[in-house]
């Protein structure tokens, strides 16, 4: 497939990135220089767009199969991440029909009945923002006209090893008797899963071991 791919340099999205290509995709990785982007590979390109603008990722992106962000601030501003779910629908919108993959976060995943992992007493102040402001995408992607599906990772998610083993969920937090985690790799292989495979249209699902 011919695959659009905002985030690319981050912990998960260089890893999306790096599962595509294994499996043969052609990936254009949208930066926001492109003429200062990384080193060339093998059906990779990279073409400059700013995931926060309607009207550039519409460019950036027409052509495409599907279009997956994995866009995270950084350090910056956490609303940011609303704001880049509306353009990435806006954007995509205008190109249809194209498939929209939005990598999002755990704290808007049931832990109880009526109760998501962000509004438990334990959850750290520290991600509380940015947890926050996934759920506000992922609210403005269950209004969007388009195929988009969002993936959540388990609470913990860190590099580590592709076991290729994992279980999906759907709205509720996976747990195992060390807590809730996956690799950034195996959650890799999960959404690529998804891109080939498409089990979770206009729906939410979950990566966990």
């Amino acid at each position: 497939m011919k695959i659009a791919l905002f985030g690319s340099t981050g912990s998960i999205g260089s890893r999306i990135l790096s599962e595509a290509l294994a499996r043969g995709h052609q990936v254009t990785a949208i930066v926001r220089d492109a003429a200062h982007a990384g080193n060339k590979r093998p059906n990779l390109e990279f073409k400059t767009g700013d995931v926060l603008k309607p009207e550039s990722v519409a460019a950036a992106t027409r052509g495409s199969d599907v279009v997956i962000s994995a866009y995270g601030p950084g350090t910056g501003d956490a609303n940011q991440i609303a704001t880049a779910a509306q353009a990435l629908v806006e954007g995509v919108g205008a190109n249809q029909p194209m498939r929209l993959i939005v990598v999002g976060g755990a704290g808007a995943l049931k832990v109880a009945p009526g109760v998501q992992l962000v509004d438990t007493p334990d959850f750290p102040p520290a991600y509380k923002k940015l947890a926050l402001a996934h759920r506000d995408a992922l609210d403005i992607l269950r209004k969007a006209p388009l195929d988009w599906t969002y993936a959540s990772p388990s609470a913990e998610i860190n590099p580590g090893a592709r076991t290729g083993k994992f279980r999906l969920g759907g709205d509720a937090l996976l747990r195992h008797a060390g807590g809730s985690s996956i690799s950034a790799e195996d959650f890799a292989v999960a959404l690529v899963d998804e891109l080939e495979r498409p089990a979770h249209s206009r729906q939410r699902f979950t990566v966990g071991y």
